[in-house]
């Protein structure tokens, strides 16, 4: 094998990606990114791996949430602000319920280029190009908005340092003190509609209040007020990804330096593709999304090729099929994998396979769908003897009314009131948090099933 370039994917198939007309403009934007310093570091990226392969032997739990896509329009520091306070929440009760840490990773700072299921969209007997996200095209439906723009990629470079620069200075400047992120939690379940949820918040209180009247606060109160925060995307834009691609200096390998983690659709997950060749020669935890099509070969193959060295926490594979389509594909995949005796991280996305449109027109997810799914994901790896590691959700800390039921419940007609993706539905804070308690319970409840094994 001749050694990995990070231009080698341009001498592969390419597919959900644009054509620029401006070649010369092209040339440009990607001449000033590869001078720009990289987003993330390596020594961060070998980390999270760390932890990844920590969760892959089930002593951690993975926690995967954000954006659908990340907007230009809609970047503040309020809104990363809401997005990461709802993801320590969820944290919160996800540690309480796996009695393990939580690896926390965002969809964000980067999280910008969307594949769609066809090249084009009409509106009003007007035909254009799709929407693929802001580090592409323009949202608005008009000719001159719909032309891919290489200037997007600097753009949205400058958005990913800023975020990036705001989520570090969260991540250890106090605001992740696990008191006043339990005491947000205690808000939500105090409400008539959540007092489902109450009995656990109540434990969790109980906790808190041992581990501070023991003392340990006192020693731990670093651990107990900062947290370990990693950026990840869908390594779509390959031009993006391929100028801010360096060479660690300490390894000698190359870095994805767009973010800690990045993955493969599963539209762009071609075994000879320009994806796969891609995230085949970074040393960044790569993700790979795995839907209905995916077949035992295909998966052998793409295991193969982007974890040769069969590394914990190196390739974590999302599962996403829908509800009711689990059982169908879920176990021929763990068996795959068994029999292959790699080192995955298995995750649930349980927001893509449940897409559908609303009777008033929106594009929209069932929160009970979502949760039936994360529940046959669970049962599915209980039955096989196998690591339920993950979850991975599209959604925003903003009170946006996308996907429909949830404990608040928001209806076909409430789909209006406030519907501001860009692109796919996304549970709101309320929704990730009634998941979060789903999954814990899952994973509780698992626990003790384990415990009781043990003790026969």
């Amino acid at each position: 094998m001749t050694e990995w370039q990070k231009s080698g994917w341009r001498s592969k198939p390419r597919v959900q990606m644009p054509d620029y007309t401006d070649s010369a403009k092209l040339a440009d934007v990607e001449s000033r990114l590869a001078s720009y310093p990289p987003l993330v570091f390596a020594g961060e990226a070998r980390r999270l791996k760390s932890l990844l392969g920590q969760v892959s032997r089930g002593e951690a739990f993975l926690l995967q949430g954000g954006d659908c896509a990340e907007s230009f329009a809609a970047f503040s520091a309020d809104n990363i602000r809401d997005t990461f306070k709802v993801m320590l929440q969820m944290a919160v009760v996800l540690t309480y319920g796996a009695k393990v840490p939580v690896v926390k990773v965002g969809r964000m700072a980067g999280q910008f280029a969307k594949p769609r299921s066809a090249a084009t969209e009409a509106i009003g007997g007007q035909e254009l190009p799709s929407y693929r996200g802001d580090i592409i095209n323009g949202f608005d439906f008009n000719p001159g908005a719909r032309v891919p723009d290489p200037e997007r990629m600097a753009q949205a470079y400058l958005q990913s340092a800023a975020t990036l620069n705001l989520l570090r200075a969260f991540s250890t400047g106090g605001y992740a003190d696990v008191r006043k992120v339990h005491a947000w939690t205690l808000g939500f379940t105090g409400a008539p509609e959540a007092g489902k949820y109450s009995e656990m918040a109540n434990r969790i209180s109980d906790a808190l209040d041992f581990i501070e009247a023991a003392g340990v606060r006192d020693e731990a109160a670093h651990a107990l007020q900062t947290v370990e925060f990693f950026t990840s995307h869908e390594a779509l834009l390959l031009e993006y990804e391929e100028a801010l691609t360096r060479v660690d200096s300490t390894t000698g390998k190359w870095l994805a330096g767009s973010g800690h983690m990045v993955w493969i659709g599963d539209r762009t997950r071609q075994p000879d593709g320009a994806h796969v060749e891609y995230c085949a020669g970074v040393q960044n935890p790569i993700g790979l999304k795995c839907g209905p099509s995916m077949t035992s070969d295909d998966l052998k193959r793409l295991m193969a090729r982007l974890n040769p060295q069969n590394e914990a926490g190196r390739l974590t594979l999302i599962a996403r099929f829908g509800a009711g389509k689990v059982g169908d594909n879920l176990p021929r995949l763990i068996r795959t994998v068994q029999e292959e005796g790699a080192n995955v991280v298995w995750t649930c996305d349980p927001m893509h396979g449940n897409t559908i449109k609303s009777t008033t027109g929106y594009k929209t997810r069932p929160v009970e769908s979502v949760m039936r799914e994360v529940r046959e994901f669970f049962a599915i790896h209980n039955a096989e003897g196998t690591i339920p590691g993950g979850v991975h959700f599209e959604m925003t800390g903003s009170d946006v009314t996308e996907c429909t039921g949830g404990v608040r419940a928001v209806t076909d007609e409430d789909l209006s009131d406030r519907y501001h993706t860009a692109c796919d539905p996304r549970l709101n804070a309320s929704q990730s948090l009634e998941l979060a308690f789903l999954v814990a319970e899952e994973l509780s409840n698992r626990r003790a099933v384990q415990q009781r094994k043990t003790a026969v």
